[in-house]
């Protein structure tokens, strides 16, 4: 495994937990800091003896119940699961205009954006889950800070994208990434389009990265959202079923 780089420790955590009261007794929420600025995480403890954890990163709309929820099933599977927060609690959260104004910030703030991803890995291991093995796995927006995550050399033993914007900006690379990356992908996605996809495939081939991709025919860019417009139960399943298979891989 790499080290992290230097930077992004310059902004310290403060971690506080809070517990929230839970007929099985394994949900926690993860008060912490960066900088002056709070955040909160959601863990979810593994059912049985942990076999690993994996940090969900969100949507563009923030984490909520669907995060929460996937941890869940991930901790019904072995692993501790926690879905961090990149945006902050007291962040103004009801439109599209809030949503495009957060993402937009940290896109264009790629130091912050990677500390921010780093503290809560931090503070999430702090508080004693399962660290032998980690995975960041994220959605939408999450799948592109997940690349985010790979490119900055945060230390994981793989990366998973769900629907996530593939495109790698400039002056970044993939040679600092610490372990193999899943991409999943819809064929139809509107957002990052299959050139994007062949793009990122040939920079993991030429920077010697272990990866695997899936497409799914006809699906759009939130495939895996129940409620949403892109919603296909197919390829949601399917796109869980190669998640389950990565984790038994490296797990």
């Amino acid at each position: 495994m790499k080290q992290l780089p230097l930077l992004l420790f310059v902004i310290s955590t403060f971690v506080q937990l809070s517990t929230v009261s839970f007929a099985d007794g394994r949900s926690i929420n993860i008060d912490y800091n960066v900088g002056e600025k709070r955040f909160s995480a959601h863990l979810e403890k593994s059912v049985s003896s942990s076999k690993g954890t994996v940090f969900i990163i969100h949507d563009w709309d923030g984490m909520n119940d669907y995060e929460k929820s996937r941890a869940k099933m991930l901790s019904e599977m072995g692993f501790d699961a926690v879905a961090i927060d990149l945006f902050g609690v007291d962040t103004k959260l009801e439109s599209r205009d809030d949503y495009i104004r957060e993402t937009g910030t940290l896109y264009r703030n790629r130091t912050e954006f990677r500390a921010r991803i780093s503290e809560a890995i931090a503070a999430g291991k702090s508080i004693g889950v399962n660290s032998q093995k980690i995975i960041i796995i994220g959605y939408c927006f999450g799948g592109a800070a997940v690349l985010e995550a790979a490119r900055a050399g945060i230390q994981a033993d793989g990366y998973v994208s769900f629907h996530g914007g593939l495109k790698t900006p400039e002056n970044q690379n993939y040679s600092k990434t610490a372990g193999p990356i899943l991409l999943l992908h819809g064929s139809a996605d509107p957002v990052s389009g299959m050139e994007d996809l062949v793009s990122l495939i040939n920079q993991l081939k030429e920077a010697q990265i272990p990866h695997d991709a899936e497409v799914y025919g006809g699906a759009r860019h939130s495939f895996t959202v129940p409620g949403s417009r892109d919603y296909d139960k197919e390829a949601d399943e399917k796109s869980w079923d190669a998640l389950t298979r990565f984790l038994a891989r490296i797990g």
